[in-house]
């Protein structure tokens, strides 16, 4: 027990659990742009197979993940705190982009749907949106 009366944690048995762990993952801290598309990656894999249920143990594994992936963004993006189809424009502005260089995520006229507020972007928009700017998934949603 430590001072504080809590059990002291065994840092050799948390080492040889993560290294495997983060072999599988992939990912471990969020240091750079490679960092940040594994982490990513990682993300959006893991949001499939949990879906909306946070009570599932992956959740947890979600949250660090995500909170390396916002603590890099937030040291290297600018993105703005806005609604998503502002975050949408936002990026497309920021590379040049046109709605129909978009394509590779959605057809034309959903992308100016959304940007013109006339539809919420959707689960898989957001993923395909979010592999193609680098970013998380949830700033589309």
């Amino acid at each position: 027990m430590d001072k504080a009366g809590l059990p002291t944690p065994d840092v050799e048995a948390i080492l040889a659990a993560w290294l495997p762990l983060r072999g599988l993952m992939g990912v471990g801290s969020v240091r750079n742009a490679e960092d940040h598309a594994r982490a990513t990656r990682l993300i959006e894999h893991i949001i499939d197979a949990i879906g909306e249920d946070e009570d599932h143990p992956l959740a947890e594994v979600l949250d660090l993940i995500d909170d390396q992936v916002s603590a890099y963004e937030a040291r290297t993006l600018d993105l703005p705190d806005a609604a998503p189809a502002e975050v949408l424009h936002f990026l497309m502005d920021g590379q040049g982009l046109r709605q129909e260089d978009l394509a590779d995520c959605a057809p034309q006229g959903r992308i100016s749907d959304i940007l013109n507020g006339r539809r919420a972007i959707s689960k898989g928009v957001a993923k395909a949106l979010a592999r193609r700017f680098g970013v998380r998934a949830d700033v589309f949603l």
